[in-house]
């Protein structure tokens, strides 16, 4: 009876301990819902704990290179979390340029980061909307534009929601359309002037706030990481597709990101690739 007491008691800690963590939770990422949601989402939550710290476990085995942990994405299913990220939709078949010629591998750096260069604004955040491939986007523009000026300015993903797709939060965009529409448009508006409000709305494209201009872009192989290594060496931050679909991504935190599952095919969420390099013999991007 003294130990199936101390047991009860015990799990009686440990629920208190998780529901006090949920209030801070909550709080901390200044969320709120009826009675109903909130048992939904407070189970939710618990679920996905439950997956980080049974991974974290096989980092800290060193089974893992990467580690989890709680974000505002933790409360969510990965169905809801696919559903809001991924927004990058490959609309035809990529021609690439003549990027291929001269692959030197052995002349390049051994490692680059392109944020110590000043060329890469700030981590910014799509929200609740479909705008992973306008990130990806005007973070490329971005990067080239601060290389040839000396100059780092922030630019409106909202412009080519608005302006180029119409319908780039609700349904998507693809990388490639955004160049060619700033190309077309003679340029871009800085985010000061055009601010983002993740959703559609009519396009406001102002030509006296244009915060940078490009004049041509060239796709590299898909899959080829030679090529996407030596246009990031000698060329600045890049524009990129990638397979977000796995649960182990909503809940990244830190370490070398290694998904076995992942695809170089179903490319469902755009990023940007700001450098590379190599930590215990295993390669990364950044």
């Amino acid at each position: 009876m003294f130990r199936l007491a101390v047991f009860a008691l015990a799990l009686a800690l440990a629920s208190a301990s998780l529901d006090a963590n949920w209030l801070i939770y909550k709080k901390t990422h200044e969320k709120s819902y009826d009675e109903r949601e909130d048992a939904v989402r407070h189970l939710i939550w618990k679920t996905n704990l439950q997956k980080i710290e049974l991974h974290n476990e096989l980092y800290a085995q060193g089974l893992s290179s990467y580690y989890m942990g709680e974000n505002h994405l933790t409360d969510m299913t990965s169905e809801e979390v696919n559903r809001m990220i991924k927004g990058l939709k490959i609309n035809r078949k990529l021609n690439p340029g003549n990027y291929t010629s001269g692959l030197y591998k052995d002349s390049l750096p051994a490692a680059v980061d392109w944020r110590e260069k000043n060329v890469v604004t700030k981590v910014k955040d799509q929200l609740d909307c479909m705008s992973c491939w306008a990130f990806s986007a005007t973070g490329a523009v971005e990067g080239a534009h601060a290389i040839a000026t000396k100059q780092l300015v922030s630019l409106s993903e909202e412009n080519l929601m608005d302006c180029r797709s119409k319908a780039g939060c609700s349904e998507g965009g693809f990388m490639d359309d955004a160049f060619a529409y700033i190309i077309k448009n003679k340029g871009i508006d800085t985010e000061d002037s055009y601010q983002y409000v993740a959703k559609d709305e009519p396009c406001a494209f102002k030509p006296d706030s244009v915060g940078a201009t490009i004049t041509s872009f060239t796709d590299i192989t898909s899959g080829s990481e030679d090529e996407l290594q030596k246009a990031v060496a000698e060329k600045g931050p890049v524009s990129v597709g990638i397979d977000a679909n796995h649960d182990s991504f909503m809940s990244y935190k830190g370490g070398i990101y290694d998904e076995p599952n992942c695809s170089s095919k179903e490319l469902d969420h755009g990023v940007l690739v700001v450098g590379y390099g190599s930590k215990d013999g295993k390669d990364y991007w950044i």
